[in-house]
Formats: C-alpha cells, structure tokens, sequence
C-alpha cells in the first residue's frame, strides 16, 4: 500500500460543538502557512492506534491560520472517531496528509444550492463562506436533530451566511422543515446541487434530485452505501498499461491497485472505497465498470479509480 507524504500539525484547540460532535483547529507546529486548499477540500489524519481517516475542512480558506475538522463520535465506531475523542489532546501532534479537492465547487454554476445532514455540514460550511466572500448567489440548507446537535451554529448565523441559510430541524417547529421533493421539485438554469451527509440522507436527496442531471449534482459520502459492490467482485481482467506498453493481470478476488502494487507500480491509495478520490487516474473510463462515488459522469469518461473500480471487459487501458 502507498501512503502519501504526510505533515505534522498541533493540535491547537478542541471545542465541543454538540453532544457527539468536536471541532479540532490544526496549526503548523512552528507557526509556518499550511498547504492552501478550495472549499471542499478533506485531509487524511493520522491518529493514535493506527488508525487514519478523512475529514472535510470546515472553514472558508483564508491563506491564514490552520484548518478545522469537525469529528462525530460514532457508536459504533471502528476506532477512529473514539481515537480523536478520548486519545487526541491541546497540543498534540499529528500527522495529516496534505488537502484534496475531489468536492470542488463548480466554475461553471451560476447558482449553488448545499444540502448537508448533521456533520456532513463541514465541506458545505466552507463552501457557503467561500461563497458568501465572493458575493455568490447560494442557499445553504442544514438538517439537524435539534438545536442542541447544530454544530458550528456561531459560524452558520454569523451575518455573512444567516441571509442564506434554511435550517430544518427534526425537534423544532414543523412548520420551518425542509420538504426535500418540494426543494428539489424544480431546477433553476445553472443551478448546482452539492450534498453531504449520512447514508439515509443521502439516498433521500437522491431520489428528490432523481430527475437533476448527473453533472448537477455532486456528492460526498462518509462510507460507502450499503450493498455496493466490492472491488474484488468480478471477473479477472487485465490492465493495459498505454505509457509503459505492459499488461498487467487483475484476479478475480483482487483489486486493480494491489495488482500494480505486486509488480511495482505505485498507486497512492487513502480510504479504499472510493471516495477520496486519491487513487483516481486518467484511463479509458468508457471500459471501467465504475464503483467509485468521487467522480462525476463526465469525469468517469476519462479517469479511473483504482481502489474499487474494475474492467467491463477483458482489459481495461490506463495511462500509465
């Protein structure tokens, strides 16, 4: 497995945002800039006991300061959650990767409505600030059990977001909830969806946005959906290499990444579902049988993600 180069932030501050939820504010340890980022953006982190996961950047970025994540302890966390939670102190050090963007905002909007569900707020809080600084038309809807469970309310009614912002809450008043089939019933030209949030959010958006075009809509999830497919079901098939003119064989109980890594080629790999969009290559996407949930329709035409994606066919062309 290949791990990308990785940077070592403190710990600057953890504020509790509600009763699952903690924010963490990330600085150089020397005071020096971090990697700048766009809205949107996730970095890995490093965490004690081994375990590493992505989190989404939760401030607009400002070329100063350090970064802010948002973690949900999880019932039913593998480690991770409970790791940042009980492990993770003020000034600590950890090691994260460097920000990537496979959430971006779209250039060619003319209009962004956000959906987020409960911590999926946290690339759409960016986004509406990044939004918000540059005079854009959006609307920000967030959807939360009650008052109580809003994290990082302070920044959403801060003056510059509360003329756009739409909040529905599960505890409150019924008459201020969000009737997702009738906020999605009808498209504006230019308008672009961005949704972010848990599994049953998620689906449900889809299925109100069922009739939006693909490239309208951009997602990110936290795992991928229940059901999916795994990236070693399937039949064996070979990766042409087009670059170094060499075939590589995949079987049918392994994924395209681990049979480069057999024979040398290195492939940057992070969360291996096919979300964070670390292992994404150019290649013939007409021929991929695509089970990734980072890259949009156009994109899947021309790139590949290797940690879960396989051949619809024999042989699948990469360049590489």
């Amino acid at each position: 497995m290949s791990l990308e180069r990785t940077l070592t932030v403190r710990v600057e501050r953890i504020t509790r945002q509600t009763p699952e939820i903690l924010a963490f504010e990330l600085a150089h340890p020397w005071g020096r800039p971090l990697p700048g980022y766009e809205a949107g953006a996730h970095i890995d982190v490093h965490m004690p006991g081994g375990f590493s996961r992505q989190y989404s950047l939760a401030r607009a970025p400002s070329g100063t300061g350090g970064y802010v994540i948002g973690v949900k302890r999880e019932h039913a966390s593998r480690g991770g959650s409970a790791s940042m939670h009980e492990r993770v102190r003020e000034g600590d050090l950890i090691a994260i990767s460097a920000p990537r963007n496979t959430f971006p905002l779209r250039a060619e909007a003319r209009r962004h409505l956000l959906l987020a569900g409960g911590i999926g707020m946290t690339p759409l809080l960016a986004m509406a600030q990044a939004l918000a600084a540059r005079g854009a038309d959006f609307t920000l809807c967030v959807f939360a059990r009650s008052e109580e469970h809003l994290a990082f309310a302070e920044a959403l009614h801060a003056p510059a977001l509360a003329p756009h912002l739409k909040l529905h809450l599960d505890q409150g008043d019924a008459t201020q909830r969000i009737d997702l089939r009738a906020l999605l019933a009808e498209r504006a030209p230019d308008t672009h969806l961005y949704v972010c949030g848990p599994g049953g959010f998620m689906q449900a958006v889809r299925e109100a946005a069922a009739h939006w075009p693909e490239d309208a809509l951009h997602t990110e999830y936290f795992a991928a959906p229940t059901g999916t497919a795994a990236a070693t079901t399937g039949l064996p098939f070979t990766l042409k290499l087009a670059r170094r003119g060499i075939e590589v064989p995949v079987a049918a109980d392994q994924t395209a990444v681990d049979a480069l890594h057999e024979v040398g080629i290195d492939i940057p790999v992070s969360c291996q579902q096919g979300l964070c969009g670390t292992c994404v290559v150019e290649g013939d996407g007409e021929g991929a049988e695509h089970r990734d949930f980072c890259l949009t329709g156009t994109e899947r035409r021309t790139k590949v993600a290797l940690c879960c994606s396989r051949a619809k066919g024999p042989d699948l062309v990469l360049q590489l």
